[in-house]
């Protein structure tokens, strides 16, 4: 009997993997599909191609590919553009929910209504702010521009980087910290040598999530943005014209754009590991 319910939970988890690659499957197959081939109903490609990879790149084969002109711009600037401004808001998110959490959380600066206040800014959804905060870029000359979305999306995802590093804060004991202070330690040092290596894993989980969160937003990036701040989300909307929708490109760059949080989560395995398992200090 037990082995029985063992089977049905590993065929349970390997349906649940299936359901969850099949769209990957079909997006990666479909990036290798030539032009002729976007509509048809089979799953690889007969006649696998590079195509859809140079559009990207240099729009002006799309002439030469399809008989169409070009309807977007190369992807480099675009790409360049997201990875600089989630970069930017994701340190910046940690910084200041760092330092926030720290206060509340060793000096009961903010109190607890301040803490909740920012996690009920979350509970609307983003559709009720983007007119408002339209209107007020637009009147401090925000729109379309790099510092624009940077403050938006830093201020967006402040509330998960506070009470995801709350946790972590927590759970390391204020004694720890109070023996280095009784031997000469100031609160910077306190911070640098006692609580930072032990939150170090729990930092690096949090700056990831929240660069994920920045790196596939579209709303406000679609709506606050038209020609110098276009980010890769809004960019791969712009495969649908008068031509009809580019699939492949679409797919292609929907690839290539998962490159990077994948190669960044490899890289930084270590510390989300020990970030995930982070636990009660013994």
């Amino acid at each position: 009997m037990v082995k029985v319910k063992e089977i049905l939970r590993y065929l349970a988890i390997l349906a649940a993997i299936t359901i969850e690659l099949i769209p990957v499957a079909w997006c990666f197959f479909l990036s290798f599909k030539p032009y002729a081939e976007w509509r048809v109903s089979y799953f690889v490609p007969k006649s696998p191609t590079l195509n859809n990879y140079v559009i990207l790149f240099n729009p002006e084969e799309m002439r030469g590919i399809m008989g169409k002109t070009a309807i977007v711009d190369p992807v480099i600037e675009p790409f360049i553009r997201s990875m600089s401004i989630a970069a930017i808001s994701t340190i910046l998110a940690v910084i200041i929910g760092f330092f926030t959490v720290y206060g509340a959380s060793r000096y009961k600066t903010s109190g607890t209504f301040s803490l909740y206040f920012t996690l009920m800014s979350r509970m609307a959804p983003p559709a009720c702010f983007v007119t408002p905060i339209m209107v007020y870029y637009a009147t401090l000359r925000l729109l379309d521009t790099h510092i624009g979305l940077i403050l938006l999306y830093t201020a967006s995802t402040l509330t998960y980087a506070i009470w995801l590093l709350k946790g972590y804060i927590d759970e390391i004991p204020v004694e720890w910290e109070e023996a280095a202070v009784l031997e000469g330690a100031t609160t910077w040092q306190v911070m640098r040598h006692v609580l930072f290596p032990l939150v170090k894993g729990g930092l690096v989980v949090v700056a990831l999530f929240i660069f994920l969160l920045s790196w596939a937003e579209l709303l406000f990036a679609l709506v606050l943005t038209n020609l110098y701040a276009v980010t890769l989300p809004v960019h791969i909307s712009k495969y649908v014209g008068a031509i009809g929708q580019l699939y492949g490109p679409q797919a292609a760059l929907g690839l290539v754009a998962s490159i990077t949080p994948v190669v960044i989560g490899y890289l930084i395995q270590k510390h989300l590991i020990t970030g995930f398992t982070f636990g009660k200090v013994r």
